[in-house]
């Protein structure tokens, strides 16, 4: 009964700190709406120049405070999710070793960087993504972009992203559990390459090479910095065995 009262507590925690968040974002939905449709704005006049009028347009009479409703709850949740993380952990933590712990923290603290990088690679290739995307209108036709596509697209690009920057974590923590050793990491490095850039073939809903390449090179990038920490990590762990096997003929030699 006490862990279930702590869970509601968190839980009422969570919430009431996913409901401050949102109404923050409904305070300044304005400058969150300029900050989304930056990279749309970017590209309208490169597309201008190409014959293509585009627009983004508000459907339905309660179209608009769907909308509204959507960001503030979206963006609501990315700010008030050190708390309600933070009411996660505190509730996981307490039936955790010292050592699991230590990693728990260590993982968080390297995966939120990760995705936060991801995420942000996702709104730097926006521009063009649209560009490639909205350029197939054929001539004499415009373009109207719903308000909850554009944002759909946008929220798609960023968490596709975000966790392709989790691969060398995920490499990482196999390697330390001993799944993968380095050597069986270099020997699939080819199909690993190959799998990258299938994944952000299909992963980024563009067709175009240059958003795909811009997906695959970081998360290669990233598998190769995982490959090398694995490889240190081997080593490190080949000599705390060889040390712990010299202490073990060493005892074994003073007992004869």
């Amino acid at each position: 009964m006490g862990h279930l009262r702590e869970l509601r507590t968190r839980l009422v925690r969570a919430v009431l700190a996913i409901v401050v968040g949102t109404v923050i974002a409904w305070i300044f939905y304005e400058p969150i709406l300029d900050f989304l449709t930056q990279p749309y704005n970017d590209v309208r006049p490169i597309l201008r120049d190409e014959g293509i009028d585009t627009d983004i347009v508000v459907t339905g009479i309660g179209g608009a405070f769907q909308f509204q409703l959507k960001i503030s709850l979206v963006v609501g949740l990315l700010i008030s999710s050190p708390v309600w993380l933070w009411q996660i952990w505190g509730f996981v933590l307490p039936a955790l070793h010292r050592h699991e712990k230590r990693w728990a923290l260590l993982l968080t603290a390297t995966g939120a960087p990760l995705f936060v990088g991801g995420a942000a690679l996702a709104y730097i290739v926006l521009p063009k993504a649209m560009e490639v995307l909205i350029g197939f209108v054929p001539d004499g036709f415009g373009s109207l972009v719903t308000g909850a596509e554009y944002f759909d697209f946008i929220i798609r690009m960023m968490l596709v992203f975000g966790v392709a920057a989790e691969i060398p974590l995920i490499v990482v923590v196999l390697n330390r559990i001993g799944a993968v050793s380095a050597a069986q990491l270099a020997r699939a490095r080819p199909w690993t390459v190959i799998g990258i850039f299938i994944f952000a073939a299909i992963a980024t809903p563009t067709t175009d090479p240059l958003t795909m390449l811009f997906l695959a090179a970081p998360m290669v990038v990233l598998y190769l910095i995982s490959e090398i920490i694995a490889k240190l990590t081997d080593r490190s762990r080949g000599r705390a065995a060889a040390a712990q096997a010299l202490g073990d003929d060493e005892a074994s030699s003073l007992d004869d």
